[in-house]
C-alpha cells in the first residue's frame, strides 16, 4: 500500500461508524442482519496479462455509491429454487467450498451466475454441461437481462425458455466477507472468480453503473492507491491478492485451494477513546481515528496583585485578606 492510501486508511474512519460502534459498546444499538450475496470478479486475457472488470456505482446510490466495485448483488429468494438448470458441482459439494447449508449455497451460487448476467451481459450457461452460449449482446438477451433486474422473471424460467443449464464448474470460490456490524447496510457475501467465455463480451453500462473498466489488478489497485478509484476493502483487498498470476487460468485454478472463512471487521475503542478497525489476516486495512490532542499547559500563576492582600483600592482574594487563590495542577 502507499503511503498516500496508508495515510488516508488511519484518518477515514466515517463518523456514522464511530457512533454506532460507541453504541454496539453500551449495548444500546443493535446491528442489522445482514444480507446474502454474491459477486464475482470477471477475468480476461489481455496483452499477456490478466484483465479484471470493475463497474463504478452510481454516487445516488444507497450503499457504495461513487465505489467501484464487480458485478454482483443480493439473493433473489427466487435463486434459491430447484427447478434450477444446472450443470457442474452440485449444492452438497458447493455447501461444503462455501461452508454453508445446501439451500443457501444453491441460491448463492445462483445468484452469482444471474448477477453477472444482468451487471456485465456475461451468461455463465450452456446448453449442456460441455457448452457456454457464445454470444448473448442481442436485443432479445438485452430484454432478459432487464427483466430479471426488474424481478418480473426468475432466473430459473430464463435459463428454461432457452433450454439452458447454469455452469458452476466456471465459478471458483475466493472470499468470505461480512459488511461490519457498525454498517447500517449489511450484506455477507460470497466472492467468486470466473474467466470470460470465448466468444462473449460484456454489455454496455449497466443501470447500476455510470463506468465500466477492464484493467490488470496492478493497475486498478494502483489507482486506489493515487486517489482517483474509491473501493470498499473487500474490492481492493481481492485485487491484491489476484496481483500473483499471470492469466485467469492459473488464478481460476488457484480458487479451489483458498480457504473461504468469514472475514469481519473488529472494533476496539482504546482507553484514550481512539478508535481502531481491523479486519482479521489483513493488517493493511487497519484504520484509526488520531490520537486525542494532548491537553493545552497550566498557565502560570500571574503574580499577586495588590488587592490580593486585601490592600486599599480593591477586593480581597477569595479566602479572606491576605489569602491568595488556589492555583489548579
Amino acid at each position: 500500500m502507499g503511503d498516500q492510501q496508508a495515510e488516508r486508511q488511519r484518518a477515514s474512519v466515517p463518523p456514522g461508524w464511530a457512533e454506532r460502534i460507541e453504541g454496539l459498546a453500551r449495548g444500546d444499538y443493535t446491528p442489522p442482519q445482514p444480507r446474502l450475496a454474491a459477486t464475482v470478479v470477471l477475468l480476461r486475457e489481455h496483452d499477456g496479462g490478466p484483465q479484471a472488470y470493475l463497474l463504478r456505482r452510481r454516487a445516488s446510490m444507497a450503499f457504495a455509491g461513487g465505489m467501484y466495485a464487480y458485478p454482483g448483488g443480493g439473493v433473489d429468494p427466487r435463486d434459491g429454487a430447484t427447478d434450477v438448470g444446472w450443470a457442474g458441482p452440485g449444492p452438497q459439494e458447493w455447501a461444503q467450498r462455501l461452508g454453508c447449508s445446501p439451500e443457501t449455497a444453491r441460491a448463492v451460487v445462483c445468484a452469482a451466475v444471474r448477477e453477472t448476467f444482468e451487471e456485465s451481459g456475461v451468461l455463465l450457461a450452456g446448453a449442456d454441461a460441455g457448452s457456454v452460449v457464445a454470444d448473448v449482446s442481442g436485443e432479445e438477451w438485452r430484454a432478459a437481462r432487464a427483466a430479471l433486474e426488474a424481478h418480473e422473471l426468475s432466473f430459473a424460467q430464463f435459463l428454461a425458455e432457452r433450454g439452458l443449464v447454469l455452469r458452476s464448474d466456471l465459478l471458483g470460490a475466493w472470499a468470505r466477507w461480512i459488511t461490519p456490524e457498525f454498517e447500517e447496510r449489511r450484506y455477507d457475501t460470497w466472492f467468486f472468480v470466473a474467466v470470460l467465455p470465448e466468444g462473449q463480451r460484456t454489455a454496455e453500462v449497466p443501470g447500476e453503473a455510470d463506468r465500466v473498466a477492464w484493467l490488470t489488478p496492478a493497475e486498478a489497485v494502483q489507482r486506489v492507491d493515487s486517489g482517483e478509484f474509491l473501493m470498499l476493502p473487500p474490492t481492493l483487498t481481492t485485487l491484491r491478492e489476484l496481483l500473483p498470476y499471470t492469466d485467469p487460468a492459473r488464478a481460476l485454478a488457484a480458487a479451489y485451494g483458498r480457504s473461504i472463512q468469514p472475514i469481519l471487521a473488529q472494533a476496539v475503542i482504546g482507553s484514550d477513546g481512539r478508535l481502531s478497525i481491523s479486519w482479521p489476516g489483513h493488517p493493511e486495512l487497519t484504520m484509526a481515528t488520531p490520537p486525542a490532542a494532548p491537553a493545552p499547559p497550566t498557565p502560570p500563576a500571574s503574580p499577586p496583585s495588590p488587592a490580593s492582600f486585601g490592600e486599599p483600592g480593591g477586593s480581597s482574594a477569595p479566602g479572606g485578606p491576605g489569602v491568595l487563590p488556589e492555583v489548579s495542577r
